[in-house]
């Protein structure tokens, strides 16, 4: 059964005085649009958001949205914002769902497993895209995809033409997409006299300065007369 958000139509529409007296009061000023309705200024429960964006299927959860007497709406959070020294929740965009319509989405990357390049080479596994983006009707958004790294060697790559394939989902990265590689993490070191050695030859040469002499040039060309 979905989660249900409960709103409230909030007082003042979308004026900053409004939306800090929501707050105030321990509500979260919200926007709920889409689906060929106008945007709606509204006030939801901070707590209530929180579950739904650290539930298993996070920002992609599908809830329903009851603002006051009107019929409940499925919708999904697209947008957030967070205090940054508080961290808390300061204010949401809800976007209104049609179960019928294909949606575009970012969708986890789950690893499952130890690479055999990373337990028997000492190799690390660098997980390049955490999320891909995929098209697919509202009912069929997966929590995440999983792809299996533990027969992956050193410097072996899973590509985005290698994760899990359905006709229900569509990938919208390149085919060619690095997800994942084993890449290894020694390097040879140079022995510190060859450093200096090498720091030294690439050193522009410098000319030593000339040393400035006292007195006019041309007293310093004359001879001194001998004696007479």
């Amino acid at each position: 059964m979905p989660e249900v958000v409960v709103a409230k139509p909030r007082v003042g529409k979308f004026t900053k005085n409004a939306a800090r007296r929501v707050r105030v009061a321990g509500k979260i000023p919200a926007v709920l649009y889409g689906a060929g309705h106008e945007a709606v200024a509204i006030e939801v429960d901070p707590k209530q958001i929180s579950r739904i964006l650290f539930s298993e299927t996070g920002h992609n959860t599908i809830f329903d949205v009851e603002i006051g007497g009107e019929a409940a709406a499925k919708a999904m959070i697209v947008d957030w914002q967070r205090e940054p020294i508080k961290d808390q929740l300061i204010h949401i965009d809800l976007k209104r769902i049609a179960l019928d319509k294909t949606l575009r989405v970012s969708v986890r990357v789950k690893t499952l497993g130890v690479p055999v390049g990373v337990k028997a080479a000492g190799g690390i596994l660098d997980l390049v895209l955490r999320e891909v983006e995929i098209e697919c009707l509202p009912a069929d958004i997966p929590s995440h995809v999983d792809v299996d790294v533990s027969n992956m060697n050193l410097f072996d790559v899973i590509r985005v033409s290698d994760l899990p394939h359905s006709d229900k989902i569509k990938y919208l990265n390149a085919e060619d997409a690095t997800v994942a590689h084993v890449v290894s993490i020694r390097e040879e070191v140079a022995p510190a006299a060859e450093v200096e050695a090498a720091a030294a030859a690439a050193a522009p040469t410098t000319a030593e300065p000339e040393v400035a002499k006292k007195g006019k040039p041309e007293d310093a060309a004359k001879k001194p007369e001998a004696k007479k």
